[in-house]
C-alpha cells in the first residue's frame, strides 16, 4: 500500500514531468543562434564606420560568421572613392552632393572643426596603428564578413550597383536583413 509519502513524490514527479514536456514544446519553435555577428549600418559618419568596421572584422578573425548591412548613410561607406554625384534626378544628386561618400571621405558626427576633425582622428588612429576604416572594409572582405548593401536605399538614393565597391554581396531589402539578424547571437545597429 502506497504511503502517503509516495503518493506526494509521485504527483511531484508527475508535475515536473509535465513541466519539463510544457518547456521542451515551448523551445521547439525557438530560433537557434548562431555563433555570428550582424550590425546594422545606417550611419555614413567616420564614428559610426569605424566602430562598425572594427566590430565585425574582430568578430571575423575571432571566429565568427559576420554580416554588416549597410543602409541609409552608412551605404555611403561602400561607395567607390571616384564616385560622387549620383542619381537620376536633382534631388538624388542633391543628397549624393551632401554626402562626403567613400569611407575615405567620412566627416565625423561631431566636433569635424571645419574639416580638421576627421584628420585629427585619423592621425591619433595613425599613431596608435589603428587600420582606417577603407583598410578594415578590405580586410573584412578578406576574412570572409558579408558586406550588404540595402536595395531600398540604393533605390531611394539613386546608387547603382557600380557606384559601390567591387566584392559586396548582392542588395538585399530589409526583410531579408532581418532573417539575418534573426539567427545571429549578437546583432547591433550602428
Amino acid at each position: 500500500m502506497a504511503t502517503t509519502e509516495d503518493r506526494i513524490e509521485a504527483s511531484t514527479y508527475a508535475e515536473l514531468l509535465a513541466r519539463i514536456e510544457t518547456l521542451e514544446a515551448a523551445s521547439a519553435g525557438a530560433v537557434k543562434k548562431k555563433n555570428k555577428l550582424t550590425i546594422i549600418a545606417w550611419g555614413g559618419d567616420l564614428d559610426r564606420i569605424w566602430p562598425t568596421t572594427i566590430l565585425a572584422t574582430t568578430a571575423a578573425a575571432s571566429g565568427m560568421e559576420s554580416s554588416v548591412f549597410f543602409t541609409f548613410w552608412g551605404l555611403f561607406a561602400i561607395v567607390k572613392p571616384g564616385v560622387r554625384i549620383t542619381g537620376d534626378n536633382w534631388m538624388q544628386k542633391m543628397m549624393s552632393a551632401m554626402n562626403p561618400g567613400s569611407a575615405q571621405k567620412a566627416k565625423l558626427s561631431h566636433y569635424n572643426f571645419a574639416g580638421a576633425g576627421p584628420a585629427m582622428f585619423k592621425k591619433l588612429a595613425g599613431d596608435r596603428q589603428v587600420a582606417r576604416p577603407e583598410e578594415l572594409i578590405s580586410t573584412a572582405q578578406e576574412l570572409g564578413v558579408r558586406l550588404i548593401p540595402c536595395q531600398m536605399t540604393m533605390d531611394l538614393l539613386g546608387l547603382k550597383p557600380d557606384d559601390l565597391l567591387e566584392g559586396l554581396e548582392e542588395p538585399i531589402g530589409a526583410a531579408t536583413a532581418i532573417a539575418e539578424m534573426r539567427d545571429a547571437a549578437v546583432s547591433l545597429f550602428i
